[in-house]
């Protein structure tokens, strides 16, 4: 193993993704995770075994730390202060721009640089042309390891706040998980009548594709604050055709509450006077940080269908 070491703190599966792809690059990688079996896989490709976080993070001017939470971060390394001194630390575990920078604070008065990112990818994407990681703060650690981060997929370094990566990240997941919002909606509603998610997947995907153009034509409307510009589909006809997707679902024996949501706020925007533009002007409700209030006469879209369980609070 002839190229530098690196440390990865943390063996999940996309903590263990990362390991192999620096095994794979012939580094010489020492791992180390709070439950020591899953080590072991790695350790018969070539990784050597950390028993203690301290004595992982000695073993390499690299660390990759790639945890549950930032709680779980802290906690890890938190115990370790100026052990750090020198090193580069690249935190991939997931949360938010505020704790990434609080991070950053702390690991700089401990004399190491730090590096917050972004996992565009899930775990078998690791190490293909298909993954990208985002990054932001040391320029300094980005430049000297930027060879070891591509590795793990293509890199893009945001700036030297610590906080942009993630705020990308949690940005771009919110655009994931209000797809698959909609798409699992999609797919309780056909199968309500008897019909098999495979069968309607192929249109779905293909409806996606040719919606997915939109995505810049919103950027450009909501950076210039110009919602009215070129519509098609007017909000005041898209809120008003709204109940009859809650309908739908009701009627059906499902619940709405995973599209619900976005007829509230296409309904205050039209009650605000702005039926007239499209769908991007809903970012103007969300920037204001007002929490809306149905407006009257629009048809109810948050009652749950009454043969669906409801959650409760025990996640048990």
């Amino acid at each position: 193993m002839s190229e530098s070491p690196v440390t990865v703190l943390g063996l999940g599966d996309m903590g263990t993704a990362l390991a192999r792809a620096l095994l794979r690059a012939g580094h010489r990688t020492t791992v180390w995770n709070r439950t020591a079996a899953k080590a072991e896989a790695l350790a018969a490709e070539g990784a050597l075994t950390a028993a203690t976080a301290g004595s992982a993070v000695a073993a390499s001017p690299l660390v990759v730390v790639c945890l549950l939470d930032y709680d779980s971060v802290r906690q890890v390394l938190d115990p370790l202060g100026d052990a750090l001194s020198g090193k580069a630390v690249v935190n991939l575990t997931n949360g938010t721009p505020r704790q990434a920078r609080e991070l950053a604070a702390w690991a700089a008065g401990h004399g190491a640089q730090y590096l917050d990112g972004g996992i565009m990818a899930v775990p078998p994407m690791i190490g293909t042309p298909a993954a990208f990681l985002l990054y932001s703060g040391s320029p300094a650690a980005f430049a000297d390891h930027r060879g070891v981060l591509d590795l793990f997929g293509e890199s893009h370094h945001l700036g030297e706040d610590p906080g942009r990566a993630p705020l990308y990240d949690i940005a771009l997941l919110s655009a994931m998980y209000g797809m698959f919002s909609g798409v699992l909606h999609a797919y309780a509603l056909v199968r309500s009548d008897g019909v098999a998610a495979a069968d309607v997947a192929p249109l779905v995907g293909r409806w996606l594709t040719a919606m997915s153009g939109a995505v810049d034509g919103y950027a450009r409307q909501i950076d210039s604050g110009d919602h009215a510009t070129g519509v098609v589909s007017n909000l005041a006809m898209q809120s008003a055709a709204y109940p009859n997707f809650t309908d739908s679902a009701r009627d059906q024996g499902i619940s709405p509450e995973l599209i619900a949501p976005i007829g509230h706020l296409m309904a205050r925007r039209v009650a605000g006077g702005h039926g007239h533009e499209g769908l991007s002007g809903l970012v103007e409700l969300l920037n204001s940080g007002a929490v809306g209030v149905r407006p009257e006469g629009a048809r109810g879209t948050a009652r749950p269908a009454t043969t669906v369980p409801q959650p409760t609070d025990d996640a048990s």
